[in-house]
């Protein structure tokens, strides 16, 4: 699939959060797990906010955009803590890819056939 040298395009931005190199580091090491899937995948886009006013149980909210060959995906996970946000956004956005990775092998493999029944067909000339 993917080179191991080959650097992915993951951009990480926070929204009332300070980002710490040790979180960029975090978020990095989860999304890498997504490029297992699909090699197409062209920008992961991960916005993490910290929302301190509205629900207390759920402070942390990490977003995620993977812009992809197709349509794009988008996920969010909530939680009280930032890094249970972003193991949630992963997991979420894992099994998203897993299964429009499966269906793409499975209309591949398994086209549909076309019934020609009761149809009149032109004539070759």
């Amino acid at each position: 699939m993917n080179k191991t040298n080959q650097t992915h395009e993951i951009i990480v931005s926070g929204i009332h959060l300070d980002l710490t190199p040790s979180l960029k580091t975090y978020v990095h090491e989860k999304m890498e797990r997504l490029f297992r899937h699909d090699e197409r995948i062209v920008r992961l886009r991960v916005e993490l906010e910290c929302d301190s006013k509205h629900d207390v149980n759920h402070k942390f909210v990490a977003k995620g955009h993977v812009a992809i060959h197709g349509p794009d995906i988008n996920a969010t996970a909530e939680s009280e803590e930032c890094h249970k946000s972003i193991d949630l956004l992963v997991d979420k956005l894992d099994r998203v890819l897993r299964e429009r990775h499966n269906q793409s092998k499975v209309k591949r493999n398994h086209p549909h056939s076309v019934e020609f029944d009761g149809v009149d067909l032109p004539k070759a000339i």
